[in-house]
């Protein structure tokens, strides 16, 4: 993502901008990864040796906040970040980790608005498995 749409994005949504903030920006919301804040971290200092583990993690809640990313628990134990916020389903490939997005066509729900006792607002699907190589 280039410097001036990140600024802009940043503005756009009331973000004050930072360089830490941009660097942060320009790195998650470019990735079609699910990064953890730790690697967002990681690839971040790259770019941006100043920029603080609390920076990141502040900042990237603040994106979920303002509807930029999404966060959610795919990997055991681990919060990730998701840059693609339409709804979408996943999966996760059980021995590298990786994790996919599936289109929300492509999986089909059904009996959730029949639940007794339940107003659903949203739902996904997570499949984990291995994905084949051919």
């Amino acid at each position: 993502m280039p410097m001036r749409a990140a600024l802009s994005l940043l503005r756009e949504h009331g973000i004050q901008a930072t360089p830490q903030r941009i660097a942060v920006v320009r790195h998650v919301l470019r990735t079609h990864e699910h990064p953890s804040a730790d690697e967002v971290w990681a690839n971040v200092r790259r770019s941006c040796p100043t920029v603080s583990r609390a920076t990141v993690y502040n900042t990237l809640n603040l994106l979920v906040e303002k509807g930029l990313l999404r966060s959610q628990v795919l990997r055991e134990g681990t919060l990730v970040f998701d840059p693609y916020v339409a709804p979408h389903h996943h999966f996760v490939d059980e021995e590298t980790g990786r994790i996919y997005d599936i289109p929300w066509g492509a999986v089909t729900v059904t009996g959730h608005r029949s639940l007794k006792g339940f107003d659903v607002r949203e739902h996904e699907v997570v499949m984990r498995g291995r994905k084949r190589t051919k």
